[in-house]
């Protein structure tokens, strides 16, 4: 029997969870009757090994997040009943000035994990957290709010970054992250890697692909044992988008990279990766998942200076056109049936940005906008993962974002473990038309190992996309500076991420003056 899977995913759109939970035969996602709280517990290894995380926040509060695993790498080793957990929040580091606090059920049916919604504080300025359960405490984070959307803000200063592969390289870029005393940490997606163990490198995953509930909450453990990456989490508060190693590689929407996948089985695993992501990442109720579904689509502002369009460019895309890869465009590239965002996600962004008061709107997204041309050669090569394979949505958003006049739009990218700064426009062949946005593309934390300033490809890049301002090809990320008269972008890079050691080193600055698209190097 033929599924179509476009109208199982919009049925399950409509279901409730538990009929989801039935329909899929997902044992870990139903609803399981409570075995009894544990209010008083001891713990033989310490329950909070995984760390602590602030995000999402508002101008009155944030969410705060943790996740009890006294044994992270062998599905968190707790045993099934629910766990009371006490959380503080404090205007001091020390923990002594505290002015909220309250207790939240760690249950079996969500790995243990906690996700508070703290609201009722004061706007634009710092917070302190804490966990305790049983004898056991947390480390110390901090959280901060926002200014009020209505609020004149002077200066925020934020770094973006994506693609954390594990077992290619150390976390390095997230210590020098942390030195520069960061308000908000965006994290454009492949948090972690699906892919087996592999030897011979510098660390190593555990077992094969993950396709199991515990396999994935494995490989998040796994991941949030990085002592750099924990303590950038605890650090400020993050908001997070996937791409998609969160799942399976280069999959888009119910559709898998690879041939002859049973449709209901590739939703089943999407509804697992789903609750995974949940379970470890600082995200309010409205992102909970339900099934294969979770809307991680969503807006956040600091007062008047700059909003985030957080967006997800894969759950509800069509199939990458002309068998993805690098590709000559086909016909299918200009298909007007094509789309990155979804009808409804490109619906919503529009509103927003029709709204808008801010001086700089942001959207923070996973794959390149710019259309490269990445064959320095003759000939003409696109990726079809990237916005270049889909012509019509990206050309109707960019002239959107002109003709409505959109104030200063900029656009965070992540995916391909390079450095790039572009000039958008509606017509990528016209050299002389003046930018819609400017997109600044961060490379990645640890994936490829390794990296280097310039590639054999470098010079033909550069000759053959007028509209490329900057193309690097090291490790590290992107700390943004923004204040209502001016954008800056410091490219930060680390020299190494397979050796223990490293430096951290400026390579580019690049700012964008406000009410002028573009960027120039400074």
């Amino acid at each position: 029997m033929k599924i179509n899977m476009s109208s199982l995913v919009e049925r399950l759109d409509r279901r409730s969870f538990l009929r989801v939970s039935a329909a899929f035969g997902l044992a870990g996602l139903a609803a399981r009757p409570t075995l009894g709280i544990a209010r008083t517990k001891s713990f033989a290894n310490d329950p909070f090994s995984l760390g602590v995380a602030s995000g999402d926040p508002s101008s009155d509060g944030f969410v705060l997040w943790t996740r009890l695993a006294p044994d992270p790498l062998n599905g968190g080793g707790m045993k099934p009943e629910p766990v009371n957990v006490r959380w503080e929040v404090a205007t001091d580091d020390s923990m002594h000035k505290i002015v909220q606090q309250g207790e939240a059920m760690a249950t079996a049916d969500w790995g243990h994990s906690v996700h508070v919604e703290v609201a009722g504080l004061e706007p634009n300025r710092p917070y302190w957290y804490r966990f305790t359960a049983g004898d056991a405490q947390s480390p110390i984070g901090r959280g901060l709010t926002a200014p009020r959307a209505d609020t004149a803000f002077e200066r925020l200063r934020f770094s973006f970054a994506s693609c954390q592969h594990y077992e290619t390289g150390y976390y390095h870029a997230y210590r020098d992250m942390i030195a520069q005393e960061q308000d908000l940490i965006i994290h454009l997606g492949d948090y972690i890697y699906e892919g087996p163990a592999i030897k011979g490198r510098i660390r190593s995953h555990i077992g094969p692909e993950i396709n199991s509930l515990d396999d994935y909450r494995n490989r998040y453990a796994l991941y949030k044992s990085d002592a750099d990456l924990k303590a950038a989490h605890a650090h400020c508060p993050w908001l997070v988008t996937w791409d998609d190693h969160e799942f399976d590689n280069n999959y888009a929407n119910d559709h898998s990279e690879e041939k002859g996948i049973d449709p209901v089985a590739f939703l089943e695993r999407r509804a697992r990766a789903y609750q995974a992501y949940y379970e470890h990442m600082p995200l309010r109720k409205s992102q909970l998942p339900s099934g294969p579904n979770l809307k991680l689509y969503r807006s956040s502002s600091f007062g008047t200076l700059v909003q985030f369009h957080v967006l997800d460019t894969r759950q509800y895309r069509t199939p990458q056109p002309c068998g993805d890869g690098n590709k000559p465009l086909c016909d299918e590239v200009f298909s007007k049936d094509a789309t990155l965002l979804g009808s409804t996600q490109e619906q919503w962004l529009t509103d927003g940005l029709s709204k808008t008061n801010s001086k700089w709107n942001v959207l923070a997204q996973q794959v390149m906008m710019g259309r490269v041309d990445r064959n320095p050669e003759e000939g003409v090569a696109m990726s079809m993962d990237q916005w270049a394979g889909y012509e019509v949505p990206r050309t109707r958003l960019l002239s959107w974002l002109r003709d409505h006049q959109v104030a200063n739009p900029v656009v965070l990218t992540g995916d391909i473990h390079s450095n790039w700064v572009n000039d958008l426009k509606t017509n990528f062949d016209d050299a002389n038309e003046p930018a819609v946005a400017t997109e600044f593309v961060g490379t990645s934390i640890s994936s490829g190992g390794d990296g280097a300033e310039t590639r054999k490809d470098t010079a033909g890049v550069l000759r053959d996309n007028p509209f490329v301002k900057f193309y690097n090809c090291e490790r590290g990320y992107v700390r943004c500076t923004v204040t209502p008269m001016q954008w800056e972008s410091d490219y930060r890079v680390v020299t190494s991420v397979t050796q223990p050691t490293f430096e951290a080193l400026s390579r580019a600055k690049f700012v964008v003056e406000a009410g002028r698209a573009g960027a120039v190097r400074s």
